[in-house]
C-alpha cells in the first residue's frame, strides 16, 4: 500500500521538527547548510532500508515529493532533494561536512547518493565495473548517517 503524502505529514513531524529544531541558530533562522545535510542523510537512510522506517519500497517516490514539498518553506522555492545532494557535491557540500564534522562513512554514503541522484548513467557504469572487477577479502557498507 503507497501511503499519502499526509500520511507522511504525520508520521515525519516529529523528525522535521527536530531536523529544524537542531538546525536553528538563532530564534527562527536556519543553518540552511546544516538542514540540507540532515534531510538528505534522512532521505538515504530511508532508501537504504525502507523497512527500518517502516515503510515499502513502494513509498519513496511518494516520500521523495512529501520532502520536497516540506523543505521549501526553510529553503525556498525549487530547493529540493536533488538540490541537497547537488549542494552536498559542491565545494560549500564539502565545507558544510567538514564544518559538521561527518565521519568518513556518513559522508562516502551522502556522494554515494549524489552519484545515483546526480549522474544515474555514471553511477550505473560505476556499479557495473564494481561488480565485474575481483573482489578482494574486504568488504565495506555504509553506517547509517546520523539525522
Amino acid at each position: 500500500m503507497t501511503r499519502s503524502l499526509s500520511d507522511f505529514d504525520v508520521r515525519l513531524a516529529p523528525v522535521l521538527a527536530d531536523i529544524e529544531r537542531r538546525c536553528s541558530v538563532a530564534g527562527s533562522f536556519v543553518d540552511k547548510d546544516l538542514y540540507r545535510i540532515n534531510i538528505a542523510t534522512l532521505w538515504a537512510n530511508v532508501a537504504l532500508d525502507p523497512a527500518d522506517a517502516g515503510l515499502a519500497d513502494d513509498d519513496l517516490e511518494p516520500l521523495h515529493d512529501f520532502l520536497n514539498q516540506a523543505m521549501e518553506p526553510v529553503l525556498g522555492r525549487g530547493q529540493t532533494l536533488t538540490e541537497c545532494f547537488r549542494f552536498i557535491n559542491s565545494k560549500a557540500g564539502e565545507q558544510a561536512m567538514d564544518r559538521c564534522r561527518l565521519t568518513t562513512t556518513h559522508r562516502q554514503m551522502l556522494l554515494y547518493f549524489c552519484s545515483i541522484i546526480l549522474d544515474p548513467a555514471g553511477h550505473k557504469r560505476w556499479a557495473d565495473t564494481q561488480r565485474s572487477e575481483p573482489k578482494s577479502g574486504s568488504s565495506s557498507s555504509f553506517e547509517r548517517g546520523d539525522v
